[in-house]
């Protein structure tokens, strides 16, 4: 009897055993939750683990201490609407002639049957959502704002959206959720048009006297809320949004679907607005930086980093989320509202050390903060390993088993997660419809026409009559153009770039002669 018992309970034991290591298993490869937080111009230098610290970001300094740093992480453009879309499809925004910083009226330029990051990881049984800025377009042309919006992040992958069309600068300044206008009046219609005003529109540059925040260049617009706007608008009062309240509305509605999804796989994308213009901070954060409305929406959104990461922790998520913070492009000072951020900038260097900056094939403008972070799973460190946002795609499909990839995307996760560090070896950048070549070390900037500065944002946009090539590992600032002397370097580049880009480029200027 006693052996009989002895057995039983060594089986019983054993068995139990085996449960709770399938059951552990089973755990363990399940798919983390995943975030990515995509600021908006937020530049290298912005954040003080990266730069010089007058503007203080302990938030997301917390999560550079806690994930890898990487210092060579790159947007595939240096403005909005390509980076945003290179980062959800893992496609160059070059290869779609529709992917250029768009008006908020313009049409979805993601195809509805394109892969994208929330329609791969849908097939890997995630809810998906995004918040928060959008400018990838919505409907098909002439889109009836007051009625259903199709397509819209719905209809790409999305299975929850509550988002703004473009940026805050332009109308129509209300929320979308789920492709319908959130608050809308039926008795009050919205109209829309980027062509001409609307009779008896008030504008900023008929009425100046109205506005709390003065136009600089191009956004005098319809007046709403004291900002005049890029772009007409009419109807829908009681839709508005309320600028100063825009930060805290998006990241509610965040915190709301990390709530309400905490016990499924997620993905939310969540895009920032700040510190894009108009710079609206909440009462809140007024006078937090000292350097005026600019500094204020990075302390702003700093905030919002650190609210989201104590969301996680409140409902136990944080070790089971993968957070992936960057930027859409480099930072720009003015740009377009007389917003003292000049005078008030003093000795900050938003670009960091490199030259150039929003609009620009300089390296400030794609050359970005770029952190993962997923607690108990990476062992912090910083990294010089290249990394684009391209590269997202087929790295979060590796992470979670997806066979989907994109042709430019590459496979980093084990870079992500510190478990390599092999980066990928050149990328293509982009700069308003130009593009240049960086490989290894070097960058080659091709000739272009255009001004060397755009005089209303004082930014270099790296236009040349000549070829440029730098060193960026000796030459930080590039200001060392080794074109001419070093002939060699450039045919190679240049010859590889123009194969990755599938034509011949600038047609017109020759090769240099190898002596």
């Amino acid at each position: 009897m006693n052996n009989l018992f002895l057995i039983t309970f060594a089986i019983t034991v054993l068995l139990s055993s085996c449960v709770s290591e399938k059951a552990n298993e089973s755990q363990s490869s399940e798919n983390p939750n995943i975030i990515i937080i995509y600021a908006d111009d937020l530049g290298y230098g912005d954040v003080s683990a990266y730069g010089d610290g007058l503007i203080k970001t302990p938030n997301i300094d917390k999560l550079v201490s806690g994930g890898i740093k990487f210092t060579k992480g790159y947007a595939s453009s240096s403005t909005c609407t390509p980076s945003r879309y290179a980062l959800l499809t893992g496609t160059y925004p070059w290869r779609n002639k529709k992917a250029h910083i768009l008006p908020g009226s313009a049409p979805m330029i993601i195809d509805t049957a394109q892969l994208t990051i929330p329609r791969m990881l849908k097939g890997e049984g995630y809810f998906t959502g995004v918040v928060g800025k959008w400018h990838l377009g919505l409907g098909s042309g002439n889109t009836d704002w007051n009625k259903h919006i199709s397509p819209s992040p719905n209809e790409v992958g999305f299975d929850y959206s509550y988002i703004m069309a473009a940026t805050q600068d332009r109308v129509p300044t209300v929320y979308i959720k789920n492709g319908n206008v959130v608050r809308l009046d039926a008795d009050d219609p919205i109209e829309i048009s980027y062509r001409k005003k609307f009779p008896n529109e008030i504008t900023g540059r008929e009425h100046p006297e109205l506005l709390k925040i003065m136009y600089s260049n191009g956004h005098d617009g319809t007046i709403v809320n004291g900002i005049s706007r890029i772009g007409h608008m009419r109807g829908g009062v009681k839709a508005h949004w309320i600028d100063e309240n825009m930060s805290d509305t998006f990241l509610v509605k965040a915190q709301q679907y990390i709530k309400a999804h905490k016990d499924e796989p997620f993905f939310l994308y969540y895009g920032l607005q700040q510190p894009h213009v108009p710079r609206t901070p909440h009462q809140r954060f007024v006078g937090k930086s000292e350097m005026g409305p600019r500094g204020d929406a990075i302390v702003e959104e700093d905030w919002n980093v650190g609210q989201i990461m104590k969301t996680l922790k409140e409902e136990g998520l944080l070790e089971n989320t993968l957070v992936i913070l960057s930027s859409d492009n480099g930072p720009v000072l003015d740009d377009g509202y007389k917003d003292d951020a000049v005078e008030k900038n003093g000795n900050h260097k938003p670009w960091g050390p490199f030259r150039g900056g929003k609009y620009s094939l300089f390296e400030a403008g794609t050359r970005l903060p770029f952190i993962t972070y997923w607690k108990g799973h990476i062992t912090p460190r910083e990294s010089s390993a290249m990394v684009s946002q391209i590269d997202i795609l087929n790295s979060l499909a590796a992470l979670t088993g997806s066979k989907l990839k994109s042709d430019d995307g590459e496979n980093l996760m084990d870079l992500f997660l510190g478990k390599s560090n092999t980066g990928r070896n050149a990328v293509v950048i982009e700069a308003t419809g130009r593009t240049a070549y960086r490989k290894g070390d070097w960058v080659m900037i091709p000739p272009y026409k255009g001004a060397a500065v755009i005089g209303s944002v004082n930014i270099e946009t790296g236009n040349s009559k000549e070829y440029q090539l730098y060193n960026i590992k000796d030459d930080q600032g590039q200001k060392i153009n080794l074109a001419k002397n070093n002939k060699e370097k450039l045919n190679e580049m240049t010859t590889e770039f123009e194969k990755v880009r599938g034509v011949t480029y600038n047609k017109g200027v020759e090769k240099l002669e190898l002596k």
